[in-house]
């Protein structure tokens, strides 16, 4: 039944767009109606990526563990940034980080950890050379920055997507 109808909640708003567009409940209508709806939700499934391969789960917990807690740091920085402006002089740049990561997923995932967290945006991905240009705040040390993305983040990404 999978395989007929992969999206059934789809073809079943299909069906009944397609009857009330119509005003309808003519058999005629119905049975065409069903057609458009297996057709759609099959060619809806056609379209869909395979499903990322989780390697391991566990590195998951704690992964979203570590990104609480940068979440939580990085808004008591910015608080700080914005609060007190004067008390140091922060300096906000771009940072291009060379990626071993190369899973859809992965790379996903890794683009709402850097947005998500305060003080961070993703700004440019280079497929051709796995390069990530990020926005940072604060960038007052570079490698550090760079040891944080790679070691707290990719190096736990590629344990899940490998």
């Amino acid at each position: 039944m999978k395989r007929l109808l992969p999206f059934p909640l789809l073809s079943l708003a299909l069906l009944a767009t397609w009857l009330l567009l119509n005003q309808t409940l003519a058999a005629g209508h119905v049975l065409l109606g069903a057609v458009i709806a297996v057709g759609g939700g099959l060619a809806l499934a056609l379209l869909q990526p395979p499903g990322p391969m989780v390697r391991r789960p566990a590195a998951i917990a704690a992964l979203a563990w570590l990104v609480l807690v940068d979440i939580v740091r990085s808004n008591v920085a910015v608080a700080r940034i914005v609060i007190n402006p004067g008390h140091r002089r922060q300096t906000s740049g771009f940072l291009d980080i060379p990626l071993e990561l190369r899973d859809p997923a992965g790379l996903a995932v890794l683009a709402c950890i850097i947005t998500a967290t305060p003080g961070t945006a993703w700004a440019r991905y280079d497929s051709a050379q796995s390069v990530l240009t990020m926005h940072i705040l604060d960038l007052v040390d570079e490698d550090t920055w760079i040891r944080t993305i790679k070691d707290r983040y990719e190096r736990r990404l590629l344990e899940i997507f490998g």
